[in-house]
């Protein structure tokens, strides 16, 4: 082999090298394939909510007061004493008011004897105008004694009639002296239990101004009210009649349901924020939810079950480089009106291939699928994932809406 030949071999071998070694290069440096995380789209509920805090409130509470003062001799109940209609609760000092009973009951006494009295003046002038009358008859008298007797005779009658009148009167300061003093008795005025005791032995109450309250008294405490506040931007999505749940913190664990019983139009002022009443009733059969429990509450304003749904990332999720497309908007994501077109990306073949769907309700964990070229067991894309770290995403946990 002459010179030249080897010169040539040398160098297409030095090429050949050269480009083995750049495509190593490139191969090594040149980005990865693109890694998704996916998730699958499933068949299940889809539910839009409002979120508010409240009270758990016993449904009728009924406070005992005191219609009259006085020092508190004896109390009868106690927190959680489950009292009848007619139960004595409490005993007031009586004497104060016995006394003005006793004074009351002598001066309708005294009324009696005096009205007693002048009925008998009555029929003594009576006869006295008849005896007169009957010797004017004869001529026996004059005129004018005949007057004098039928005058006393009318006086007599009218002293009686305001004798009478006295006794109406005496015996009704009797009766209210009578009603003041049965109000010292502080009986309960409904079957229930005592939720709360405002007053111990020997305390004095006053009820001059305001009438104290003694006692409160729940009705029934297996039924039970969530008193939530909502938002004024909220209230249009609570109608009565509406599914809830709500958790409590002494059980975090536990979801209650209920339904709106009752959206309250008052509204209630906070540092110019405006609420309004929503009341969510419950059953508390078991007895678990005290009263003043602090409540959150999950109201349901549509729902659909067992629908096509996917996670609510994939209707965000863009490829880079691509282009979001048919991100409409309309009422479907809180209220269940017209479907939203909208693109989802799917997984196949190691490719992200956007689907187009019609997108109905979205309660920010799923959104239901109304129409679109998918099918329970795909894998829809909802992030980008680093290099080497492609996976399936891990389906996110909802607390069960059915009521």
């Amino acid at each position: 082999m002459t010179l030249r030949n080897w010169r040539l071999a040398g160098l297409g071998l030095a090429a050949a090298v050269f480009g083995l070694g750049a495509g190593i290069w490139w191969l090594a440096l040149r980005p990865p394939p693109p890694s998704y995380v996916t998730a699958p789209v499933t068949r299940g509920d889809v539910a839009t909510t409002i979120t508010a805090s409240g009270t758990v409130n016993p449904v009728v509470t009924v406070q005992v007061g005191t219609y009259v003062s006085g020092t508190i001799n004896s109390l009868s109940c106690d927190y959680n004493t489950r009292v009848h209609k007619g139960q004595l609760c409490a005993k007031i000092d009586p004497a104060p008011y016995q006394i003005v009973v006793d004074e009351d009951q002598a001066n309708l006494d005294n009324a009696k004897a005096q009205l007693v009295k002048d009925q008998a003046n009555v029929a003594y002038t009576k006869v006295a105008h008849e005896r007169q009358a009957r010797l004017f008859s004869e001529d026996s008298t004059s005129r004018d004694a005949v007057d004098v007797a039928l005058n006393a005779y009318d006086q007599a009658v009218a002293q009686a009639a305001v004798d009478t009148a006295a006794i109406k009167q005496r015996a009704a300061t009797l009766k209210a002296a009578q009603i003041n003093l049965n109000y010292t008795n502080i009986i309960s005025p409904v079957d229930g239990t005592v939720v709360s005791r405002n007053v111990t032995a020997g305390q004095t109450v006053a009820a001059s101004l305001q009438t104290p309250t003694l006692f409160l008294i729940a009705t029934d405490l297996t039924k039970m009210q969530v008193d939530t506040n909502v938002s004024e931007s909220d209230i249009p999505g609570a109608r009565q009649g509406a599914a809830a749940t709500f958790t409590v913190d002494a059980f975090p664990t536990r979801t209650f349901q209920g339904r709106v019983a009752q959206v309250r139009q008052s509204p209630v002022s906070v540092q110019n924020v405006i609420t309004y009443d929503v009341v969510v009733a419950v059953d508390n059969r078991d007895l678990r939810l005290m009263p003043g429990m602090t409540a959150t509450a999950r109201i349901i304003t549509a729902q659909s079950r067992g629908v096509l749904r996917v996670p609510s990332a994939a209707l965000r999720f863009t490829p880079a480089g691509a282009t979001r497309r048919g991100a409409g908007t309309g009422a479907g994501a809180a209220g269940g009106g017209r479907a939203r077109q909208r693109v989802v990306w799917v997984e196949r073949a190691g490719k992200a291939i956007a689907v187009p769907v019609a997108v109905g309700l979205d309660d920010e964990t799923y959104a239901e699928i109304k129409s679109g070229n998918l099918k329970a067991g795909d894998q829809v894309i909802v992030s980008q994932a680093a290099p080497g770290k492609a996976g399936k995403a891990r389906a996110a946990a909802t607390p069960s809406l059915r009521v």
